[in-house]
């Protein structure tokens, strides 16, 4: 009896190589994006924000869902989609960005995106797969609380 490799060899190099081409990804569904809204709200509300709008974008950053609380001016909610934007891009916290320029890493002020802090990736299993953004709370600081307090949803534990 004559045994053929040639077939078992090529199934293991095309299944091996193709897999290489490829990798696992997740998306962010709307049910998720309320969820972190859900921890995000609560918080500023709990904390005694005066307002805040609140972004969560998809990996592309291309926007999920938008909430602008009462006492929130008008600009708050593109800034905040700004923060998510760039947090979920660059795949980093958006501060990171501000203090590089903070630093005199000026010219990243040319990139378009925007850089100041308040926006947060979320991480799902190691991948990014959004961004959450606030703007118009009390601070700085509040913002990046409130943002931070949306990745508490309990699917991102």
């Amino acid at each position: 009896m004559k045994i053929h490799f040639f077939p078992i060899i090529t199934f293991f190099i095309t299944t091996f190589g193709m897999q290489a081409q490829v990798i696992a990804t997740y998306e962010l569904t709307l049910e998720g994006a309320r969820e972190i809204m859900a921890q995000a709200v609560e918080y500023a509300k709990t904390n005694n924000a005066p307002g805040g709008a609140i972004a969560i974008v998809d990996a592309g950053g291309s926007l999920i869902l938008l909430e602008r609380l009462t006492g929130t001016f008008p600009i708050a909610a593109e800034v905040s989609h700004g923060k998510a934007r760039t947090a979920a891009l660059f795949k980093m916290p958006s501060k990171n960005l501000e203090d590089n320029i903070l630093k005199g890493r000026t010219s990243l002020i040319t990139v378009g995106e925007n850089m100041l802090r308040g926006g947060l990736p979320i991480i799902y299993k190691g991948k990014v797969i959004g961004g959450i953004g606030v703007s118009g709370a009390a601070s700085a600081d509040q913002d990046a609380e409130i943002a931070q307090a949306g990745l508490s949803a309990k699917f991102l534990q």
